[in-house]
């Protein structure tokens, strides 16, 4: 990788790194496609154009990342494998990048996470092992595995390979769309918000990037008002994907890249996750549905912008959708 190292030591992609990882993965993603919706654009004021990785391998943008990371594996670390601790989609991308190298993954899941990415992870060939669903709990598991595997380590966004496989999502989008005035994408761990600002930030620095988070797991949110990384252990939230912290390489991007974060509550983030699924006739999970709550709720900040939407991912239980009774 064409890295650089900073002051303090952390290893960061370069733009370098974007391109050569978007031609790596070339025959394991999808391009996928733009869709707009004149209906939405009504509603918000603003021309929005949806990034679908909804409709990417393995239902989410994570494939870029984790395909980047295991195609960019040495034969003799290849061997021994890979490993992550995941909510789902992370875990279920390096399963089936894994699948498609012919090499073991192991991935350590919440047990409460969705039976889909469960299912989908053994599905790629992943093998589980569950873990209570903290950060803390997560992590000490994690380290069993590795310790007894040998593996190596892909984390799900703190990984430079990782940033730099997401990076190629926004590169997709400025090719296709030119220059946009925004472009917003849900942040949890910042994996995807940090490949957009490392892309952007190179081929489109006029360009602002907004990061959108549920209220009731804003740790990023905070860290970003606070100056500092504040890490909450296991926050709830229908937006499963988006529950974990902020780590030291992704805080480099989002500090110092990011336009602004903005929040939304659980109402919000539901109500434009059933609006997508009724108006734009896709499915997707309720991480993605996040930046468009957060859209209605400031329209005058993307009023008359043209704005690139991530919708990060699909892979949603429909047995447990959020708007049902059970």
């Amino acid at each position: 990788m064409n890295i650089h190292t900073t002051p303090d030591g952390l290893t960061i992609p370069t733009y370098d790194d974007v391109v050569v990882a978007h031609e790596r993965i070339k025959p394991y993603i999808h391009r996928t496609p733009v869709l707009t919706s004149a209906f939405m654009n009504a509603l918000t004021g603003a021309e929005l154009f949806f990034k679908c990785e909804n409709f990417q391998k393995a239902g989410a943008f994570k494939a870029r990342g984790a395909s980047n990371a295991v195609f960019g594996l040495s034969e003799e670390k290849a061997k021994r494998g890979v490993a992550t601790h995941s909510s789902g989609n992370h875990g279920l991308s390096l399963a089936y990048a894994g699948g498609r190298r012919g090499i073991p993954v192991t991935v350590v899941m919440p047990r409460t996470a969705p039976e889909a990415k469960k299912a989908a992870v053994r599905g790629y060939g992943g093998t589980i092992v569950e873990c209570e669903p903290s950060t803390s709990s997560r992590e000490a598991v994690f380290a069993e595995v590795v310790a007894k595997t040998g593996a190596d380590f892909v984390h799900p966004y703190n990984d430079p390979r990782v940033i730099a496989g997401q990076g190629t999502c926004a590169r997709e989008m400025v090719e296709e769309l030119g220059v946009l005035d925004a472009v917003i994408a849900p942040i949890g761990g910042g994996g995807m918000v940090s490949g957009t600002c490392l892309t952007l930030s190179s081929i489109a620095p006029s360009v602002e990037i907004y990061a959108a988070e549920p209220e009731q797991a804003d740790d990023a949110y905070r860290s970003f008002k606070a100056g500092h990384i504040i890490a909450d252990d296991a926050p709830n939230t229908v937006a499963d994907g988006l529950k974990v912290p902020l780590k030291d390489l992704t805080w480099h991007f989002v500090s110092g890249k990011v336009t602004d974060i903005l929040t939304a509550s659980e109402e919000e983030i539901v109500s434009a996750m059933r609006l997508i699924w009724e108006r734009m006739k896709i499915v997707m999970e309720p991480s993605s549905a996040v930046p468009l709550a957060t859209i209605l709720k400031n329209r005058d900040r993307f009023a008359g912008k043209r704005v690139g939407v991530v919708i990060t991912g699909g892979n949603v239980d429909l047995g447990k959708l959020p708007w049902l009774k059970h």
